[in-house]
């Protein structure tokens, strides 16, 4: 099916190799990205059982609110590459979005109404958006081309790192203090702190591209990127999958439910995806740089098929469970660093934050759309079921991706 598909390949593809070194900054910013996800995931691990179970939200509401976090940091993604490329200091507008994240960890403990806990989400995903493509504008940037989707490989596991250890840290505070959601909330607070500190002490306040400083790109440079024909197939494809993605609580809530599970071992699903994502990820990223890009991202949408019919099988106990995690940790290893990867050699430098940033914004746009249409499907035929019923349209959508893909002669020159 995806044979034919690769990315642009080239030179920096066919060196890659033991001799392809990760630059410091790629770690230090993995550093950073790995405290901000001890945080997050502490907070994420437990937010659906949270709000369903403790605060009594429907499954209709979790899927608002899930969409919202899926999809509002689309509404500040493009803005944050935009100045990222402006004004060529990526780092500063990566710390603002990194301490609105920060703030709104602490800003859930008074918060107990669906409006309230909606705003916290919004104010979330906003310091998400606003940091994401300037990061990876600056992993791109950093990353000798011949190691670029193993840079974001390693980046990518640090993060997992954190987001390994982030449920484990909530599972402990829950099973030390019952329904101790507080404690989560005010732990997870303090290390975000710590990474933004990290952040602005140690990452390297770094000038993207190799243009000097009278060679500032003009608002027009940058924002031609968003019309670069050679960005507009790959976007398809990426909309198209991420409309058939369903969100991470729904996963678990699926799993939770079928094999019984009580809420204090809740956290411990998102662990085992985690552990799969933090095993995989880098050497996706190397063979991402081998194959092409392109080929790996639509693999992993196999995985994820086979992580639906894992989840929504009747057959339930560990194994399955494990199966169904296993594959969806390959998911995000096959796609979540893969794509700014691919993304960051469609565009040119000058506006590679903005490219970066447009490609994220139709996935998490998408994926908003599909937390919507899924939260109202669960309501109706029961969360297993929906999730049984996304398998076949992901079956017909994936060669239509494949197709999308393939390689255009002209998109070298595009970018250049």
């Amino acid at each position: 099916m995806y044979i034919t598909v690769r990315d642009r390949p080239g030179a920096d593809q066919l060196r890659s190799g033991p001799r392809a070194r990760v630059a410091s900054t790629v770690v230090l910013l993995g550093v950073v990205s790995m405290l901000t996800d001890v945080s997050s995931e502490m907070v994420n691990a437990v937010l659906p059982i949270y709000l369903t179970a403790h605060v009594g939200i429907s499954l209709l509401g979790y899927g608002i609110i899930d969409g919202l976090y899926q999809g509002v940091s689309s509404l500040v993604r493009v803005a944050g590459g935009y100045a990222a490329d402006r004004g060529r200091r990526p780092k500063w507008v990566a710390v603002i979005g990194y301490g609105l994240s920060a703030l709104s960890r602490i800003a859930l403990l008074p918060a107990q109404t669906m409006g309230a806990i909606t705003s916290v989400v919004v104010a979330d995903r906003l310091g998400k958006g606003l940091r994401t493509a300037p990061r990876d504008a600056l992993i791109a940037d950093a990353a000798d081309p011949a190691a670029l989707g193993r840079s974001f490989g390693v980046h990518r596991m640090l993060d997992t790192i954190g987001a390994a250890l982030g449920p484990i840290a909530a599972f402990a505070l829950l099973l030390l203090l019952p329904d101790g959601y507080d404690a989560v909330f005010v732990v997870s607070f303090a290390v975000a702190l710590v990474g933004l500190a990290v952040l602005v002490l140690f990452v390297p306040n770094r000038r993207l591209g190799r243009a000097s400083a009278a060679q500032k790109p003009s608002r027009r440079d940058i924002l031609r990127v968003l019309t670069t024909p050679a960005l507009r197939r790959p976007l398809l494809a990426a909309a198209l999958l991420g409309l058939l993605t369903v969100g991470d609580g729904f996963l678990y809530l699926t799993l939770q439910q079928r094999d019984d599970l009580a809420a204090q071992y809740f956290p411990l699903l998102a662990v085992g995806t985690n552990v799969a994502y933090l095993a995989l990820a880098v050497p996706l990223g190397r063979l991402a740089d081998r194959v092409g890009r392109g080929r790996v991202f639509l693999g992993g949408h196999l995985a994820l098929l086979g992580a639906y019919l894992a989840a929504g099988s009747l057959t339930g106990g560990w194994a399955a469970t494990a199966v169904a995690l296993v594959f969806f940790g390959a998911y995000y290893a096959a796609t979540d660093g893969v794509l700014p990867a691919l993304v960051s050699r469609l565009v040119p430098d000058n506006g590679r934050a903005t490219g970066i940033a447009a490609a994220q914004t139709v996935v998490v746009v998408a994926r908003f759309a599909s937390s919507l249409g899924f939260g109202a499907l669960a309501l109706n035929l029961g969360t297993a079921s929906a999730l049984l019923a996304v398998v076949p349209a992901l079956a017909v959508a994936l060669p239509v991706a494949a197709w999308l893909m393939r390689p255009r002669p002209d998109a070298a020159a595009e970018a250049a």
